[in-house]
């Protein structure tokens, strides 16, 4: 009887201490599960954006400048707060639009800008055959 009062008094405090130790561990997997998360959030907006820019160049008598218009629309609606910075560039040849979408991803990290960016959206120009 005496040996289970004595082991009992040694493992006194030991949840604390294994608290200690996994807290900051857990707490690490949840950021970093969050930044993953906003990282695939902001390239989902800029492949969106990328892809209604395209689309929108891409009518028969629209522009490249039309095309970076409706990729700039998108963003501001749908995240430009995590999508910081974002650059749109639009091109656009008698037979191809390139939309390209470029930024960084908001950081949960004091001090980091956050992952880049880059997402490239191409689209045959409608034609009346």
């Amino acid at each position: 009887m005496r040996s289970q009062v004595g082991a009992r008094a040694r493992d006194r405090g030991s949840a604390s201490v294994e608290l200690v130790v996994l807290l900051p561990a857990l707490l690490a997997f949840l950021f970093i599960v969050v930044q993953a998360g906003l990282h695939y959030y902001a390239r989902s907006v800029a492949l969106a954006a990328a892809q209604e820019g395209a689309r929108a160049a891409a009518a028969q008598s629209a522009t490249a400048a039309a095309g970076q218009d409706a990729a700039s629309a998108f963003v501001a609606r749908a995240g430009s707060e995590l999508l910081s910075g974002a650059q749109i560039s639009a091109t656009r040849t008698a037979d191809l639009v390139t939309v390209s979408v470029t930024g960084t991803s908001l950081s949960l990290v004091p001090g980091y800008a956050g992952f880049p960016i880059v997402q490239v959206v191409s689209a045959p120009v409608e034609k009346v055959t």
